[in-house]
């Protein structure tokens, strides 16, 4: 633990060496964007430099009020609030480490007038359950239109509990151009996360009440805990590269004096052709070696009953060709509307199919394998979209965006998508009011491996038709106030999801889903008291069981020493209504719905003060403070994973001036 203390003290006064808050030239010009897909346009994004809430980068469940997790830094979870989670992805094993991997969604760019860099580093607990996370980030321009960036992340973690280690490595690299008639922005990133799987403890009675196991003692070392796996771990790791390029055809407007002599020449953009490329691969592997508990854990073995070594990878290769009309080249061009096609190639690799499917080799007593054809080991799939945009983004009142698209070749046929927003500002009570709209429709066909898959504990053949998805709402934002009001609903039809027995199976019927999330922001001198409560409810809990109430408080003092140091010092609280938690299946990592186990009920409570000195914040943390003090022992997010105990955590992270 003294050299994590040393790292932290290094790195703050590193920078604190060279950020003197009066030499600090100011980079107010400074801005931060992400793209939207498919045509790569640029949304502003924030600037990741605030204080508020810095130290929960150091806490695995604080994702969302309702976070459903294996437990530590860096290991797999799931989103229980249903109106923030995504749909599930072409490759279904990347969806439970979303959070630690980058995609187009959270990659940001960044134009900077003075090169930025940024390094941090959290650590906390002992020697054997060390959870430690290094971060840096660097982003420069070498003129005022090229940009470039780079940033790498890795989490670590021993665990609070046996069997528990996971880590992973993430790193990428950026760069943008922005010229008058051409501009180009792209990534590249690369990751490889991994987890050592215990399957869970092996009773929860070691957790809600040890005294039971241990003959009267209340106490337990959670080290010593046993679980149900010892020698199984799992790997994900990929890639990505993307690259959005646009060409832009206009004319030169002029601006004269008085002498008629030109005194600013500007391009304007009529029109612009686009090339987006997006390249991704994925691969997965399970192995357990440990031959007693291979047979204890799984019931079905195809391949081997000693041990496991599954495998799967996938490749997509995405090439988009647009052209659009610009908005704002005139007074007339109210919107942009562009066109474009889409042509994807995917690859899954899986492991080879090698069983009998007839004779006296045949397998006997697995269900649901053998089937009537051998699995192939490799298959493509070829898709071809064409769809169309319209897009206003430089109204002062109103501003809308709508997407539509519709497969025509390969499982993508008969697809179509539509997404669409429009927002605009009204005048209220003295202030500006931000009201917006939402909707999204979707027929979609059912992943490859929702209907193809082999491995040595789960096979399965599906027939899944299109999955059928309508949702729409609207989001009332009150600054005055600090009020926040989300309200949405969605219909789902043909759903597809792991049912109790961790086999994907598909809804043959539609589950309505409403929500309502409410943020109330309230302040008083120093004091603020922040909180999010959200409502939602599942028509039918057996395919989307969701927690009906959860709520997100965060009280807190915030306020300055010296006129220089920021405070925000406070306690804040995650708590969710049970609910019937999905479980966890380490082999294929999906979480699967199950009705035995209820999990929820609990406030998960962490103690806090962050801190921030010039461009130096830093903070300590005490996780999980309320452990044994209120709100009993039923700390469980997932059925057999209990949540990290309490434990004593810091952390800091410099903005470099360079």
């Amino acid at each position: 633990m003294k050299k994590h203390i040393i790292i932290i003290i290094a790195i703050f006064f590193a920078g604190f060496g060279v950020l003197k808050a009066e030499d600090v030239p100011s980079d107010s010009l400074s801005y931060c964007w992400r793209i939207l897909e498919p045509l790569g346009l640029r949304e502003r994004a924030p600037m990741d430099t605030l204080l508020y809430n810095y130290y929960q980068t150091a806490v695995p469940s604080a994702y969302s009020p309702a976070f459903a997790t294996t437990g530590n830094q860096a290991s797999v979870g799931r989103n229980m609030i249903f109106m923030q989670r995504e749909p599930m992805s072409d490759f279904f094993f990347r969806d439970a480490k979303q959070y630690w991997i980058p995609d187009i969604k959270t990659i940001r760019f960044y134009n900077t007038r003075i090169p930025m860099s940024q390094l941090g580093y959290n650590t906390g607990g002992g020697r054997e359950i060390a959870q430690d996370y290094l971060r840096l980030l660097f982003s420069g321009n070498v003129n005022k239109r090229t940009q470039i960036g780079a940033r790498v992340d890795y989490p670590y973690s021993k665990g609070s509990y046996n069997n528990q280690a996971a880590k992973g490595l993430t790193w990428g690299l950026s760069g943008s151009y922005t010229g008058d008639r051409y501009e180009f922005q792209g990534y590249f990133n690369a990751y490889n996360m991994i987890n050592k799987e215990n399957g869970g403890i092996t009773d929860d009675l070691y957790i809600l009440d040890p005294a039971v196991l241990q003959g009267g003692v209340s106490s337990i070392n959670p080290k010593s805990i046993p679980t149900n796996l010892s020698n199984s771990h799992t790997r994900v790791a990929g890639k990505q590269f993307y690259m959005n390029h646009r060409y832009k055809v206009g004319y030169w407007r002029e601006t004269k004096d008085e002498n008629d002599s030109i005194v600013e020449r500007e391009y304007i953009p009529v029109s612009s052709f686009i090339w987006t490329l997006d390249f991704k691969s994925a691969r997965h592997r399970f192995t357990n070696s440990n031959a007693t508990e291979e047979q204890e854990f799984w019931t079905n073995h195809y391949f081997s009953a000693d041990a496991t070594t599954d495998r799967t990878r996938y490749r997509s290769l995405r090439n988009t060709f647009g052209i659009s009309l610009l908005e704002g080249f005139n007074k007339y061009a109210k919107a942009g509307l562009a066109a474009f096609v889409t042509h994807e190639l995917r690859t899954y690799h899986q492991t080879p199919d090698t069983l009998a499917i007839s004779g006296e080799e045949r397998p006997e007593g697995l269900t649901p394998y053998p089937f009537d054809s051998r699995m192939k080991s490799k298959e493509n799939e070829n898709l071809l979209y064409v769809g169309a945009q319209l897009v206003k983004q430089q109204g002062r009142i109103l501003n809308y965006e709508a997407t539509a698209s519709i497969g025509l070749v390969g499982p993508a046929a008969g697809e179509f998508k539509a997404d669409g927003n429009v927002t605009t500002r009204i005048r209220l009570l003295g202030d500006t009011v931000s009201v917006k709209g939402y909707g999204h429709f979707s027929n979609t066909t059912a992943p490859y491996l929702m209907n193809n898959f082999i491995s040595n504990h789960f096979a399965w053949k599906n027939d899944f038709g299109k999955v059928r998805r309508f949702r729409f709402g609207g989001i009332l934002d009150l600054p005055h106030t600090g009020t926040r009001v989300n309200v949405g609903a969605e219909n789902i039809q043909n759903h597809i999801y792991f049912g109790p027995e961790m086999l994907p199976v598909q809804n043959g019927g539609s589950v309505q889903v409403f929500s309502v999330q409410v943020q109330q922001d309230l302040a008083w001198r120093a004091l603020n008291w922040r909180n999010t409560i959200v409502y939602q409810t599942s028509s039918d809990e057996a395919v989307i069981p969701l927690p009906q109430f959860a709520i997100y408080s965060n009280l807190f003092l915030h306020f300055r020493l010296a006129k220089v140091l920021e405070v925000q010092m406070g306690v804040d609280m995650d708590y969710y209504t049970k609910y019937h938690a999905p479980g966890y299946q380490p082999s294929t990592m999906a979480f699967y719905n199950q009705r035995e186990v209820k999990c929820g009920n609990y406030p998960f409570m962490n103690a806090y003060v962050n801190m921030k000195l010039s461009r130096a914040r830093f903070f300590v943390l005490f996780s999980h403070v309320n452990q044994g003090m209120f709100g009993g022992n039923d700390y469980f997010s997932l059925p057999h994973y209990p949540l990290n105990p309490r434990r004593f955590q810091m952390g800091v992270i410099v903005d470099f001036v360079n």
